[in-house]
């Protein structure tokens, strides 16, 4: 897994391109047409969860076609965050697959809807929930206070 860091605009304009794919998938939902844009954004899931987000069309499209026309990059991030939240957008993608599909539909359009208000966020501005998530998963070890660290730094404030 590469954690070569990536211009944080990539992964802002696949979430871009998610919601658009998104949105056509809610419109048509409960028809062929809207089950397969469905598929289609679950496999575009799992391509960045098993090749990684600088592998995926959205990346491609973001390296030879939109960063060539912009200014340089202000911002990196680690790929990590991003892949992670992937597979949580795949989580979402499947399981309003199976809404759709097996029923109930309530649920197709649940979990489809929360995966669209996800990337809506990241597209516009810039809060990925599933790199939030991410990072309180993967926090340091020392993050968490012991009781000595507790009663030491009590006992330092009081005094």
């Amino acid at each position: 897994m590469s954690t070569t860091p990536i211009d944080a605009r990539g992964p802002q304009l696949n979430a871009a391109l998610t919601s658009l794919l998104l949105v056509l998938a809610l419109a048509t939902a409960t028809t062929p047409v809207g089950v397969a844009l469905l598929a289609l954004q679950a496999a575009l899931f799992l391509t960045a969860v098993v090749l990684g987000v600088q592998r995926t069309p959205a990346a491609w499209l973001f390296r030879h076609v939109v960063r060539p026309r912009l200014g340089p990059a202000q911002r990196w991030e680690d790929p990590r965050p991003p892949r992670f939240a992937q597979g949580i957008g795949l989580a979402f993608a499947l399981t309003g697959l199976a809404g759709f599909v097996l029923g109930p539909a309530w649920l197709g359009y649940a979990a489809t809807g929360l995966a669209l208000v996800a990337a809506v966020l990241n597209a516009t501005l810039q809060i990925c929930l599933g790199c939030r998530i991410y990072g309180i998963c993967h926090l340091p070890q020392d993050t968490f206070t012991t009781q000595e660290n507790i009663t030491t730094d009590t006992k330092e404030v009081a005094a």
